[in-house]
């Protein structure tokens, strides 16, 4: 059975490889200059200068764009990831930096979510009338989109870096709740039941029968939490400014500096790619397999 799965880890692994190549020789053939019309002979000197200005050589070769190519973001990211502590002032810090800004800011944002979803969940999890109580609130709450909390949160706290703390403690809140109240409601029958013949009290069921049932839904919850809030946080910084990978990406857009942007895209989606392996790795763990 091991045999079977490493086999199957090493094809996807090379049809994921092929892929990749694929991608790159597409992008590759997409940026290649392409020849030159010969036209500069004709043309003034202020004329020519004026092409040149538009990225084009009238006497050589004429990009087919503006997109940098896949030797030119090498460099970039070579150029960002050989110094990634760097610190320059207020809009000129390394990747890493930035990185472990928006990193703290989610994980705070997390962790606070975290300590009243997963309680709360738990108990309108045990508990039919709170299900239906809170319902309601929870239906209307859900749906709003994060950001729309920033101005108030801005209005309300005045301060940037906490507000966007906020955001991400509002959009991990809810699928953990509903998750967490999911797991908890599914709970087997047959298991309540003997522990109630068992006579075992309510808190150490809770603990020993309800909260390892549960455990699976409840980190996908997370797992599900995490996505959003990494997700969130770039759009948040882009609003607030100041520091994190967000703040980045928008920087350099506005310094036209489209390498540095697609390099941060890349940056952004490996780094949610590892956490939500990382939040999958535990729901393995906690899950029993028959």
């Amino acid at each position: 059975m091991r045999g079977k799965k490493t086999a199957l880890s090493l094809k996807a692994a090379l049809v994921s490889l092929f892929v990749f190549l694929l991608l790159l020789g597409a992008w590759q053939l997409a940026t290649l200059p392409t020849a030159g019309t010969g036209a500069a002979a004709g043309m003034t000197a202020e004329q020519i200068e004026y092409q040149k200005m538009l990225g084009k050589d009238p006497g050589g070769q004429v990009k087919s764009s503006g997109f940098p190519t896949p030797a030119e973001m090498a460099v970039t990211a070579w150029k960002h990831l050989s110094n990634p502590f760097y610190d320059n002032g207020p809009n000129d810090k390394g990747i890493a930096i930035q990185l472990a800004y928006s990193l703290a800011r989610v994980g705070l944002g997390f962790l606070l979510a975290c300590v009243v979803a997963v309680p709360l969940g738990f108990v309108i999890g045990m508990s039919p009338l709170l299900q239906k109580a809170f319902d309601p609130f929870i239906q209307v709450l859900k749906p709003i989109s994060p950001l729309a909390w920033m101005p108030l949160a801005l209005y309300t706290i005045k301060d940037s870096s906490v507000s966007g703390i906020f955001v991400i403690f509002i959009c991990s809140v809810w699928p953990m709740l509903l998750n967490t109240a999911f797991g908890v409601a599914s709970v087997k029958r047959e298991w309540l039941n003997v522990a109630s013949t068992l006579e075992v009290k309510p808190l150490r069921r809770a603990f020993r029968v309800v909260l390892p049932a549960a455990a699976p839904t409840i980190l996908t919850g997370m797992r599900i939490s995490m996505s959003i809030a990494w997700l969130v946080i770039v759009a948040a910084e882009m609003l607030v400014g100041g520091t994190g990978i967000g703040y980045f990406v928008w920087n350099e857009w506005n310094n036209l500096s489209l390498t540095n942007v697609i390099f941060a895209i890349l940056v952004i989606g490996i780094v949610g790619m590892l956490l939500d392996q990382a939040f999958a790795g535990l729901q393995r763990k906690v899950t029993y397999v028959e």
